[in-house]
């Protein structure tokens, strides 16, 4: 008899029902039954993402305006934090299959390492790809919502390849692309998604970075957000050349001397 151990190895490679299964579903033994039970719930959860990723294909095929049109997207991460630049990305993505990106979503609804581990996958598949930062600066200057879009427009005129159309996460651009602001668009457009993930990760790098920079604020734990930690570090040590002067509490801090 073959062992429980050996069937869940079995199970482990297998991707689709096959004639061996049959007789799982006759064994009585209970190790089996659950083994058995864990292998089709892992199917249900990979076709299920298998689904959403063809529908963000099919989302973003339906702006194609002819076949092998460039659609781009673009999000951006970090508009809420104290600290740091806000960060756009765009990215052009092959109208085919793209099943090395497949589970890839907005960024806040996949875990550190996955976010990670999709980088590499975007780059290799992508037709281009770019980041732009926006520092502190700039957002102080002109307000957050005009930095990022002024972000999210610089990194569609950087891609190497031109696009023929632009999906924008909840904003609209001043560009001489066409374009559709798409709300909650990294739950809809696997472009969106893309760029998503290297707005995010790349933010999170150069905080990770600017906790060297400046240590006791926890830059690399909260990536700038209004934290406890963060409110702490800001009453004892003071205000850093990254912190948004115009966003309170810094902005009382200062006008306080």
């Amino acid at each position: 008899m073959t062992t429980i151990k050996a069937i869940k190895e079995q199970l482990a490679q297998a991707t689709e029902w096959a004639d061996w299964m049959e007789a799982l579903q006759k064994d009585e033994r209970t190790g089996v039954q659950n083994a058995l039970k864990s292998w089709r719930r892992a199917q249900q959860k990979r076709q299920q993402l298998i689904d959403e990723h063809e529908a963000k294909l099919a989302f973003d095929d339906s702006y194609r305006t002819h076949p092998g049109a460039y659609i781009a997207g673009t999000d951006e991460a970090g508009r809420g934090p104290l600290a740091g630049p806000v960060v756009t990305a765009a990215v052009i993505l092959p109208n085919d299959a793209c099943t090395s990106l497949i589970g890839l979503n907005d960024s806040k609804q996949l875990s550190h390492d996955k976010r990670e581990a999709f980088i590499a996958k975007i780059h290799e598949v992508a037709i281009a790809t770019y980041v732009h930062f926006q520092p502190a600066e700039v957002i102080d200057d002109i307000n957050i919502y005009e930095a990022t879009r002024q972000s999210m427009k610089a990194s569609i005129e950087q891609l190497a390849v031109k696009p023929d159309y632009v999906l924008a996460d909840a904003m609209t651009l001043d560009i001489d692309i066409p374009q559709s602001s798409i709300i909650k668009g990294d739950a809809k457009s696997l472009a969106i998604a893309a760029a998503s993930i290297l707005a995010k990760t790349a933010r999170d790098h150069y905080m990770e970075q600017m906790d060297e920079q400046y240590p006791g604020y926890g830059f690399a734990q909260h990536a700038g957000y209004g934290t406890k930690q963060h409110l702490e570090a800001l009453n004892q040590l003071g205000v850093t050349p990254i912190h948004r002067k115009t966003f309170e509490p810094i902005k009382t801090m200062i006008q306080k001397g």
